[in-house]
């Protein structure tokens, strides 16, 4: 099991993950997994009592590829956003915000587009927070960290993330707010309307369109990894792509995403 799972304190966003690796209704996976895992530390089912609970969830212990990790030279490779191999192709589409436990998520109901990654198109399907960050850069996490998960036909799952520290109020966390702060119930969600996921991160990302990207000299943007599920069952063959560009949100921003989950510590 990678180490900063042992040390993870913050926002879960477990079922979401399983949701785009399996069909299974997210609700019934959600309530029972919550129940059967904890995210403290020491904790007769923390983190690094995962893979002894259930069996099935052997990989969370057994595992060679492990999320999250450590991104630094040489176990992460460095990926440029202009490359043929990694584009993104968002649509506007509708979506609401869900609070199912310890998980707060932003799901699209539409088609809200896709990345491309070598050929293989991932459906964009949701995006959540996490609070400390799970991935480090060089050994120092995040105050926050985003995640657009995607799945492709085939089930396998691709998820672009986002480190943030506290700064600047985040533009699109800033349009949410009021819905955010509404999801201290279990099990509510809130439609949001047309969502542009393009909002999710900031302007000055790897993220640009493809003149722009033709037009700029090319440079690594991402870190680019083959992972894990970061929760239980902790499956293996996830394709990490991690924006190396640290972006900004605010103390009250985090602190009110700490707030709408139960599992804060």
């Amino acid at each position: 099991m990678a180490g900063s799972k042992q040390i993870h304190l913050g926002l879960l966003v477990s079922t979401f993950f399983l949701l785009c690796w399996n069909p299974t209704p997210v609700r019934a996976e959600h309530s029972e997994n919550a129940i059967e895992f904890e995210y403290k530390t020491g904790s007769k089912k923390g983190p690094e009592h995962w893979g002894e609970l259930k069996k099935e969830w052997k990989t969370c212990k057994d595992g060679k590829s492990q999320s999250p990790i450590d991104l630094r030279d040489g176990i992460a490779t460095k990926v440029n956003s202009s490359l043929e191999h990694f584009k993104v192709s968002y649509n506007l589409a509708k979506a609401m915000i869900k609070n199912e436990g310890p998980v707060v998520a932003i799901v699209w109901e539409g088609d809200a587009g896709s990345i491309s990654i070598n050929g293989t198109d991932y459906i964009l399907r949701q995006c959540h927070w996490h609070s400390p960050s799970e991935h480090s850069i060089n050994g120092k996490r995040y105050d926050l960290e985003l995640h657009m998960v995607h799945r492709a036909k085939n089930n396998n799952v691709a998820v672009v993330g986002f480190l943030y520290k506290i700064g600047k109020p985040n533009p699109f966390l800033s349009e949410v707010t009021k819905e955010i702060a509404s999801m201290t119930d279990v099990e509510k969600d809130v439609q949001l309307g047309v969502i542009d996921p393009r909002k999710m991160k900031a302007a000055q990302t790897g993220f640009q369109d493809a003149k722009k990207r033709k037009m700029k000299k090319a440079s690594p943007k991402f870190y680019r990894y083959m992972g894990s599920l970061t929760t239980p069952p902790c499956t293996e063959g996830v394709t990490w792509t991690i924006n190396k560009q640290v972006l900004s949100v605010s103390k009250s921003q985090v602190k009110l995403l700490q707030q709408v989950v139960f599992d804060i510590l």
